[in-house]
């Protein structure tokens, strides 16, 4: 297994693959025009997102393999695990990056917002499919940021060219939406699946334990990340991940208040509880009158 490089800035990354830094921030690389180079797994420091031509092989993304298609779009950010194992052969790759410094960001609109952009903490299995209208869409974002970096540097580039970037990654928003629409039945499975979590761990004795289940709890059972989980959820039921597991807490907790045996306060740490008036806090504001009272109620 090949070592792991940390790339701290654009400028690394373009002197690893033989492309000619134009911006110390931001980088547009098409690989049809790079030299062969010896494939290498990063750790990195900037946003990195990647355009495939081609079907190319397995891709490593954090701990996982992936199959990167043809018209794939994969979304880095600052922190994580990117790259392909290295076969100590220099190869050709196919496709565009976009390669960008968190400083290019900061202070702009985009940079307040970026958090908004969830795609970039999906794992790869969750990556972007475009269709052959999306992927000329993408290479024209490409092609504007790129016309600012042939140009020198002047007082409008940055905004230019992070407006060109926003653009795209709204694209890109868009994508991903018609994407859960055209997945749909992928997605009910997953939904599916996601009630069947939450119902075990409240059947168990975990919460008693562990507290309440976690989004990254339920996203682990499921093998997909805790942000394309909420997003998922989001769009088919308008509801957060979050949300989900706390209403059924509710009707757990609903069940469990009729066992007159039990106080108000064992429930709570039946359900995760480590202070009940937590609990009573949650239930009020869900039920609108509390434990107590819907017990008195029924």
């Amino acid at each position: 297994m090949s070592d792991v490089k940390r790339i701290h800035s654009v400028t690394e990354y373009n002197n690893l693959v033989g492309q000619e830094t134009l911006h110390p921030l931001v980088s547009i690389i098409d690989f049809a025009n790079i030299e062969p180079f010896e494939f290498f797994k990063a750790q990195m420091d900037v946003y990195a997102i990647f355009l495939k031509d081609i079907k190319c092989g397995n891709i490593t993304y954090g701990i996982n393999n992936y199959d990167y298609e043809e018209g794939t779009l994969i979304f880095i950010s600052p922190g994580q695990v990117y790259g392909v194992e290295s076969t100590g052969v220099k190869q050709q790759p196919h496709g565009t990056a976009l390669i960008f410094h968190p400083d290019l960001i900061h202070g702009t609109s985009l940079g307040k917002h970026i958090n908004d952009y969830t795609f970039f903490s999906y794992e790869v299995n969750e990556a972007l499919h475009l269709s052959a209208r999306e992927r000329t869409i993408a290479n024209e974002c490409f092609a504007n940021i790129n016309y600012e970096l042939q140009h020198s540097i002047d007082n409008h580039s940055k905004t230019l060219i992070v407006s060109y970037l926003e653009l795209f990654l709204n694209y890109c928003k868009r994508f991903y939406e018609r994407q859960f629409i055209t997945r749909s039945h992928v997605n009910k499975d997953i939904l599916v699946r996601f009630e069947k979590v939450v119902n075990e761990y409240f059947a168990s004795e975990e919460p008693l334990e562990s507290g309440l289940p976690s989004v990254r709890y339920c996203a682990d059972k499921l093998f997909i990340s805790s942000n394309y989980l909420g997003d998922l959820l989001k769009k088919e039921t308008g509801k957060s991940a979050q949300e989900h597991i706390h209403l059924k807490m509710i009707d757990v907790a609903k069940e469990k208040i009729f066992d007159s045996e039990k106080s108000i306060s064992e429930i709570a740490y039946e359900l995760g509880f480590k202070h009940p008036q937590h609990f009573t806090r949650m239930f009020k504001k869900s039920v609108g009158i509390s434990p107590s009272e819907y017990r008195h109620m029924n």
